[in-house]
């Protein structure tokens, strides 16, 4: 047996299929909406840690750049399975949160719980600067694109009546912007095998077939299991009496992120700066810049209601703060776990700002 399917490897490949199993059984057998909700975001934990193994492996080959790029394509899928459905029953405002839900919860909470982590373990850490003032550069083109419309949009705006069409101008030059992006980030660093991984890179080297087929798998099967536990998520939580916008921008979308939170995370604890600023920021990236202007653009053929990118001033507020705030902090390229605290205190305030509301209906 190579040395590579490590027993961590293979307890976690278990654990995954086991639960995803599981959760699919009770689905099919109309067991409580609660037991499938719980056993469906362990089966996302049990996937996101099998996208961690693949990850750390092709970052050894690879470099931070281009696992970024390709982890968080895989890490992003079960928002887009999630968008597609949401759209074809008609759910704009849950498609909505659930984007804007995606990129707070990475560039605040994946990235400040990442930072926090590895601050305490490792105090002052440091990762490429000149990366992460790029990546920060598009995440602000972004999210200005993003609120442009809401405000030109406005009662008395130049487009006001003419949402659709402002919505469909700014992504296809969204889709631009990010595919002129991604040469530019894979070539950002090389390979991060350090002295210590070169001692075992031979016997422990995942084959890359391996690697892709891995993380290939764990994201479309949490892409499935996103579906369930959504589905599962409203029978479970209305006697919690949470509001849908804090269901669509906490709960669904920290379940849709749970790739980047272990992932993420790990990696920042590993030490490995460069690598975890990448992934996080990256998916953020691929949210706003791909992943919205692919749903509004699919929900002109696939049914159901128009997607556009009008949203609340308070989300559009929520994102400009979010995103300066996390650009002044990664800028320097270094982290300590106070910059770390003060990105999740940000999540924080911003999920309790939409606790209240209408309620989830039994």
């Amino acid at each position: 047996m190579p040395r590579y399917f490590e027993t961590r490897t293979r307890i976690i490949a278990t654990a995954a299929i086991s639960a995803t199993v599981a959760a699919l059984l009770l689905r099919t057998f109309g067991v409580s909406p609660v037991a499938v909700f719980v056993v469906s975001g362990l089966a996302l934990a049990c996937l996101a840690a099998m996208v961690g193994e693949g990850t750390d492996q092709l970052s050894r080959r690879f470099g931070p750049g281009a696992t970024g790029v390709l982890q968080s394509a895989l890490g992003n899928l079960p928002e887009f399975f999630i968008g597609i459905f949401a759209l074809r029953a008609g759910l704009l405002d849950v498609v909505r949160s659930a984007l804007i839900g995606s990129i707070l919860a990475n560039t605040l909470l994946v990235l400040g719980l990442a930072f926090l982590a590895g601050g305490l373990r490792h105090g002052v850490q440091k990762f490429g600067g000149d990366q992460t003032r790029t990546m920060s550069t598009l995440l602000l083109l972004a999210v200005a694109a993003l609120a442009i419309p809401t405000i030109a949009s406005a009662p008395g705006g130049p487009d006001n009546g003419h949402e659709a069409e402002i919505s469909i101008v700014v992504s296809i030059v969204l889709l631009i912007v990010f595919a002129a992006s991604i040469p530019f980030s894979i070539r950002q660093g090389g390979p991060v095998v350090g002295a210590e991984d070169r001692l075992v890179a031979v016997d422990n080297l995942w084959p890359i077939g391996m690697s892709l087929g891995a993380l290939a798998a764990a994201g479309i099967g949490a892409a499935f299991v996103s579906d369930w536990f959504v589905e599962a998520l409203q029978p479970a939580m209305a006697t919690l009496g949470m509001s849908q916008s804090f269901a669509g921008l906490v709960v669904v979308a920290i379940a849709g992120n749970a790739v980047e939170n272990f992932v993420g995370i790990r990696a920042m604890l590993a030490d490995k700066g460069d690598l975890a600023v990448s992934l996080i920021l990256n998916s953020s990236l691929q949210v706003a810049l791909a992943l919205t202007p692919i749903l509004v653009l699919a929900s002109l053929v696939v049914g159901g209601a128009t997607l556009t990118l009008v949203v609340s001033p308070l989300l559009v507020a929520a994102l400009a703060l979010a995103t300066l705030l996390a650009a002044f902090v990664v800028v320097d390229g270094e982290s300590t776990w106070l910059e770390g605290l003060a990105l999740v205190g940000l999540y924080v305030i911003v999920a309790a700002s939409v606790w209240w509301g209408a309620p989830i209906p039994a």
